[in-house]
């Protein structure tokens, strides 16, 4: 910024993309570049940043100082370890692993523990309001899943996607079982099973997949779920939901996952459904 400054730039516009976290100093920095860029009768603007940078930059009142233009957050519908609840996207239907990605104001980011941890009340509270209202409320309890997600995040290889504009609009995360990394601990029967079931030995279980039901975030789920399993190199997703959670298999079944029906012999007082999803570019043989 001071080279632009120096080279008399008039129009400096800073793309935030990859850019996951700003603390004080790191704004103090752009103010101050903003403020002599004033002098000279230049201009610096920000562009796409994450939804911390955005809560950062209104509650210091810097939005209208450095943002191109205040960017409107989505209107919300409403202010057992592994099995999974989820909302339906509203209906009407390769990245690189190692970025963010953006698409039509919607960026994918994947956190890493630390961040999860940080972020662990926005992402409970997108959770809460994506099934208020919905078949899928009853089995959704903000403890149950604040639980979940402490202990996938436990899990050897587990990862956590977001989608946000300014304000996150859904989430996904899960663990990888199989050969290459292993989770001791979920191996074994499910592993076993997800084997007999499809030939493969090697997968991501998804523990929850999150998309906000707005129109415009009609594909968020998809999208996040197939740079999930891109991400943890494996060729097929798998879920467990609570067979009378209505509200979820619905939501998985118009994501496109398949339903393999209930299994017995797992952890837990209920026997699960077992769903799967093929990457895709990635045929399942069945057995």
């Amino acid at each position: 910024m001071e080279q632009c400054l120096l080279d008399g730039v008039t129009e400096i516009d800073i793309d935030l993309t990859t850019v996951g976290s700003c603390d004080a100093r790191g704004l103090d920095v752009l103010l101050s570049a903003a403020r002599r860029a004033g002098r000279v009768h230049a201009r610096l603007r920000l562009h796409h940043p994450c939804a911390q940078i955005a809560r950062l930059l209104d509650a210091t009142g810097s939005t209208s100082l450095l943002l191109t233009a205040p960017v409107s957050p989505v209107p919300p519908t409403a202010s057992s370890d592994l099995m999974s609840t989820a909302t339906r996207a509203a209906e009407d239907p390769a990245p690189r692993p190692d970025q963010p990605v953006l698409r039509d104001g919607i960026r994918l980011r994947r956190l890493t523990r630390r961040q999860a941890e940080d972020m662990r009340e926005d992402i409970a509270d997108l959770a809460a309001e994506s099934v208020a209202g919905t078949a899928g409320e009853a089995y959704h309890d903000r403890g149950d899943f604040l639980h979940r997600l402490a202990v996938t995040a436990h899990r050897p290889g587990f990862a956590l996607l977001v989608a946000e504009t300014t304000v996150l609009v859904g989430c996904a995360f899960g663990f990888p079982v199989g050969c290459d990394g292993s989770d001791g601990r979920q191996g074994g029967t499910l592993q076993e099973i997800i084997q007999r079931l499809t030939s493969c030995a090697r997968f991501v279980v998804l523990t929850q997949v999150v998309a906000h039901p707005h129109v415009q975030h009609r594909d968020i789920a998809h999208r996040l779920q197939q740079r999930l399993l891109t991400d943890l190199h494996s060729p097929l997703g798998v879920t467990l939901l609570h067979p009378a959670d209505r509200g979820a298999r619905a939501a998985f079944s118009s994501w496109g996952w398949q339903n393999m029906g209930e299994v017995v012999g797992l952890h837990g007082a209920v026997a699960p459904w077992v769903l799967t999803l093929s990457a895709e570019g990635q045929p399942l043989a069945h057995r």
